[in-house]
């Protein structure tokens, strides 16, 4: 939703994101940098996105969940 121009953040949704990401990635025994190369994206991507600063596109969400070997719901659930 566009309210004044500005973009809405769930923030409860984006730090529950970070969360699970980070949890995953650690279950794995990956780096940062492992998953980032993965991904084929840069090292502070992934770290902002863990930090909750990033809001990742759906795409992005779905390719990291694929490299987790997880589905998708399971970094988006509380």
């Amino acid at each position: 939703m566009v309210k004044d121009g500005k973009h809405r953040r769930n923030e409860v949704g984006i730090q529950t994101l970070a969360k699970n990401i980070r949890k995953y990635r650690k279950e794995r025994k990956m780096t940062i940098q492992e998953l980032a190369n993965e991904l084929d994206v840069d090292y502070s991507q992934i770290s902002r996105m863990e930090r909750g600063i990033v809001n990742p596109s759906v795409s992005i969400i779905f390719d990291i969940a694929q490299k987790l070997g997880i589905e998708p719901y399971k970094l988006l659930e509380e």
